[in-house]
């Protein structure tokens, strides 16, 4: 039986897909490398909360949900690790996976993480790009699956929509082969509950969306839930962010940095 975990099809979506993809998640999501950019507001206590990290090949400083760790493995080869719980030492990066890639076959990553793990006997596979952006995919791919067993995900357009309309939809998602005119439908009905102008296309065909689920046919899907609709935009956000070739926090798409899913959530018992 195929489950997501051993699923290697994937859609390559056209690079304006891609970016209207990651502008709808974060229309207003602020570019921290643009110049009059404002960081976002720290409120007391989130740096009790969220401790930054600093980006190895950058500088550039993150909470650890924006940045991706990667961990050193026992027999001392570097691995991602995009969970951030391997155990042992961890080094942190920010760039997309071009910019990884290259620093790799530049020997600059290595010089950078043997100065990270104060060691020099390790070994960083030339394939490491790779390898971070499949990890980041089947993460969000399991935080669907998550949030599905929970109950704060729901499929099938007649209910999707009525939910929508209800104001009850917190993130509206359409595969990447589902119908313009089904996406139109339920874009609307989304708007009309007072949600965004219109759903996330989802970089994935309903194969894979289905598998991820654990359910048949899923050419739609709602979260209902407004801290899991944050977990799954984050995942999502996170995961297109180290694929695209203008990405991450200098880049010409939305940074990296979004708020989190508790912050999310208070928005929404504030009104």
């Amino acid at each position: 039986m195929r489950t997501p975990r051993n699923e290697t099809l994937s859609v390559k979506l056209p690079s304006r897909k891609r970016e209207e993809l990651r502008d709808g998640l974060f229309p207003q999501a602020s570019r921290s490398g643009e110049p009059g950019a404002r960081p976002p507001a720290k409120r007391e206590g989130d740096e009790a909360h969220r401790p930054e990290r600093t980006c190895i090949l950058t500088r550039r400083k993150g909470t650890r949900e924006d940045l991706i760790r990667l961990a050193l493995g026992p027999d001392g080869t570097v691995a991602p690790d995009v969970r951030a719980k391997a155990p042992g030492r961890g080094a942190w990066i920010s760039v997309n996976r071009e910019e990884l890639d290259a620093a790799n076959a530049k020997g600059k990553l290595k010089a950078a993480l043997q100065r990270a793990f104060k060691t020099h006997a390790l070994t960083i596979p030339a394939d490491l790009g790779e390898r971070t952006e499949a990890a980041l995919r089947q993460y969000t791919l399991d935080r669907l699956g998550m949030e599905a067993r929970s109950g704060n995900l729901i499929n099938g357009a007649e209910r999707i929509e009525n939910a929508a309309r209800a104001g009850k939809v917190h993130l509206l998602l359409h595969a990447a082969d589902a119908g313009e005119d089904g996406r139109k439908r339920l874009d609307q009905a989304w708007r009309v509950g007072g949600g965004d102008s219109q759903g996330v296309i989802f970089p994935e065909p309903r194969p894979i969306l289905s598998m991820a689920l654990g359910r048949e046919n899923v050419v739609h899907a709602a979260l209902t839930d407004p801290a899991a609709a944050s977990r799954v935009r984050h995942a999502l956000a996170r995961w297109l962010a180290f694929t695209g070739p203008n990405c991450g926090p200098e880049g010409g798409d939305p940074a990296l940095r979004t708020s989190s899913a508790d912050e999310d959530l208070t928005k929404e018992k504030n009104g």
